[in-house]
């Protein structure tokens, strides 16, 4: 079984984070300049989270911001606060009243998720009533808060707050609902997989997301496109619906920022853009030419 569910979360959402090496290789970037009919967009690979002692943005995507009147994200983070999104999951993520999780999960599964849920510092109890989707996203973010990862620190929060500060617009490329809406609507058996993937990988995520770590930094776009589509063969379902139809969905509101006068910078999760289905694949066939920066 592939090493799916916090790979995943962590490059394709802002669900998850990333940690990034300090003396990774760095001979390209993740970001790629894609030219309009009078203005260039800038499409960058994104690390949700990244540690506070390594928080650096690559030289090109500071490049690009400052080159750009617009940042567009996957959600825009200046309209939805983390209470609105806590609200959202509170009423879609909940299971059916009169449900308990341990039916859902049945008497070994839900043992082997309590005492995850209490390595972790979190009462077993607390995740009584919740969808098994949510409940590998919270123990998946819990883990990476246990390593040291700071989501005030990740690429589109630095962003955020600096495009707040020079007074630049923002926008997003899809609503809460959709964000999370794709999660919601997997089938009880993917979402239980889904967790079972994520208790299997919680003590082995640093070695296993190196891979990607390195491949993101250097702006290897061949590697992270290997990587993809390993997981899609592992778990089609999930890469549906966190990949393909959200691309689908981006697509022409990217091409539409390449009809307009100024430049933008488009931010979303690394693995959007390469692979089967990604972005640079569905600009590439409607005839644009992205351009990696170094």
């Amino acid at each position: 079984m592939g090493r799916t569910a916090l790979r995943w979360l962590l490059a394709l959402s802002l669900l998850g984070s990333l940690i990034v090496p300090a003396a990774a290789v760095r001979a390209a970037s993740p970001v790629w300049a894609i030219r309009g009919a009078h203005n260039t967009v800038y499409l960058a690979g994104s690390i949700h989270l990244l540690p506070a002692q390594d928080a650096e943005l690559p030289a090109a995507l500071e490049r690009a911001y400052a080159d750009s009147a617009k940042l567009v994200m996957e959600l825009d983070l200046t309209r939805v606060d983390p209470a609105t999104a806590a609200a959202w999951i509170a009423v879609h993520g909940a299971l059916p009243a009169g449900t308990t999780l341990q039916a859902v999960l049945g008497a070994p599964r839900y043992a082997r998720v309590s005492a995850a849920a209490v390595e972790l510092g979190l009462s077993a109890q607390l995740l009584d009533g919740q969808a098994p989707w949510v409940i590998a996203i919270e123990l998946a973010d819990l883990e990476y808060v246990h390593l040291g990862y700071d989501p005030l620190q990740g690429v589109e929060e630095q962003l955020v707050r600096r495009a707040q500060a020079d007074h630049k617009a923002t926008a997003g490329l899809e609503t809460l609902d959709q964000e999370l809406g794709g999660l919601e609507a997997l089938p009880r058996a993917d979402q239980l997989r889904m967790l079972d993937q994520t208790i299997d990988e919680l003590r082995e995520s640093p070695a296993e997301l190196q891979e990607v770590l390195s491949a993101w930094r250097r702006g290897d776009s061949a590697k992270l496109a290997a990587l993809l589509s390993r997981e899609y063969r592992s778990f089609p379902a999930l890469y549906r619906e966190l990949v393909t139809e959200r691309n689908a969905r981006w697509l022409p509101q990217i091409e539409q920022l390449l009809k307009e006068d100024g430049n933008a910078l488009i931010v979303v999760g690394s693995l959007h853009l390469v692979g089967e289905g990604g972005l640079l694949e569905l600009l590439r066939k409607d005839g644009y030419t992205p351009m990696q920066l170094h």
